[in-house]
């Protein structure tokens, strides 16, 4: 098989299976791929595309930044990671995506100069190796590039068909921070949108370290750096880790900023290049990774989200943009049981969301839905305390009974007395007895009489 699973405790260890290596040479720049999900099913090494790339130097420069990024740990860096990008093709467009091994950056690029055909649509992931990378470095000029994702483009560059294999560890953190980028981010506004030479100023006034904090407060046409939050300010922790943004400033039109309505910090940088967007996710600190926000507990956490998730996963098709009032019509579901549906797929990297188009779209990473409680011990730990009675209902109060004493819940509020609601106060998802009481409530209002 392309693509086998040994599941552990806190990680899994994933081997790809590549028909040969990646390679750019005489301008055709080859893309291995591993196993995948495509419209025509399953593949050991799926075809998506062969064309032209119109727009070579910036699509060689992003698909570097989002390689970069998969290699990088920002939070208390350790050698030795490596994890291979995802591209999803639908059918426009190709976007290449990737997290960082500490979970707190999440890099996409979305390629849609393109010139070819759309042999396939799915998901699966690329090798992008050393030698791939340095020539990745030295594309330039404005002459296209022919790009083949698929195994057959490579048969020019030499590949005499042996297997090239990686085994690397992934961490289940890769795969529950997919699922909390794409929640957080359907949160977020535009905060600010800046020119190219608007946008490089900006960038390169930065703070170049990976610690402190700093502030991005809208001035006018142009953002400045604050010490402190204000009117509209985004925040940025640990500004290093936007460095994969720098080397894409020659070809910046335009720079746009994404936060979230409320006090949360997360926040979001979009590059506009030509013919293609690249976009970092980034945590509110840098010891934050996007696994532990619990911002999908809530849509989880009702009865019948497994089962609309399943029927809204049929109705998938790889499309660029999910539509939720579309998919509500087709499933005859209301908007908000799409919405969690959609949030239940995300735990199994079934969809992301994109900023700048404001919608959900489809993708298929290589996990099975079992996994889903495995990578979310709060939500297990209260359906556990809900099954073994030991929560009681007073109208908006409850009281949850576990074996560090006696917690008292305000339902609708989602305030706690234990010491997780303490710390974070609801900025990282309820904690386990709000979601039992929540969840025993919903039982009591669902319950016939």
């Amino acid at each position: 098989m392309a693509i086998s699973i040994v599941r552990a405790m806190t990680q899994a260890v994933q081997a790809y299976a590549y028909a040969g290596p990646s390679a750019l040479a005489d301008g055709r720049l080859g893309l291995s791929t591993s196993g995948g999900t495509a419209l025509s099913g399953p593949h050991t090494h799926p075809r998506f595309f062969s064309g032209l790339l119109t727009q070579a130097a910036p699509a060689a420069a992003g698909l570097l930044a989002v390689a970069d990024v998969a290699m990088a740990r920002y939070h208390q860096p350790r050698p030795g990671w490596t994890r291979d990008p995802v591209v999803t093709c639908d059918g426009d467009r190709l976007r290449f995506e990737s997290f960082s091994a500490c979970g707190g950056v999440y890099a996409r690029l979305d390629v849609t100069a393109l010139d070819g055909e759309v042999l396939d649509r799915g998901t699966t992931n690329v090798d992008v190796n050393g030698p791939l990378r340095e020539s990745l470095r030295r594309v330039g000029g404005r002459d296209p590039l022919h790009l083949g994702v698929g195994p057959d483009e490579l048969t020019v560059t030499t590949l005499d068909g042996a297997v090239v294999e990686k085994k690397v560890p992934l961490p289940t953190r890769w795969l529950r921070g997919f699922a909390e980028v794409q929640v957080i981010a359907a949160g977020f506004d535009l905060r600010a949108e800046l020119n190219g030479p608007q946008a490089v100023r900006f960038l390169r006034s930065l703070p170049r370290g990976a610690r402190g904090t700093v502030w991005a407060v809208p001035a006018g046409r142009e953002l400045r750096l604050a010490a402190g939050p204000g009117r509209g300010a985004v925040c940025l922790s640990g500004p290093g880790r936007i460095a994969t943004l720098m080397p894409l400033l020659r070809f910046a039109k335009a720079l746009r900023v994404y936060g979230p309505a409320g006090d949360g910090q997360a926040a979001a940088w979009e590059l506009e290049l030509p013919g293609m967007r690249y976009t970092l996710a980034v945590s509110p600190e840098p010891w934050r990774g996007f696994s532990g926000e619990g911002q999908v507990l809530e849509d989880l956490a009702t009865d019948e989200a497994a089962a609309d998730a399943d029927l809204i996963g049929v109705l998938l098709n790889f499309e660029p943009a999910v539509e939720v009032g579309l998919l509500a019509d087709r499933s005859g579901l209301t908007p908000a049981r799409v919405r969690a549906a959609l949030t239940q797929l995300g735990t199994a990297g079934r969809v992301g969301y994109d900023l700048h188009e404001a919608s959900h779209f489809h993708r298929e990473l290589p996990y099975d839905r079992d996994q889903v409680a495995q990578l979310n011990p709060r939500l297990t730990a209260a359906r556990a305390l809900v099954e073994s009675g030991a929560v009681r209902l007073d109208g908006d109060l409850a009281e949850v009974t576990t074996s560090g004493g006696l917690r008292q819940v305000r339902v609708e509020a989602g305030s706690c007395t234990c010491p997780w609601w303490f710390d974070h106060r609801g900025s990282r998802g309820p904690c386990k007895h709000v979601l039992a009481a929540r969840i025993a409530a919903r039982a009591l209002v669902e319950t016939p009489v």
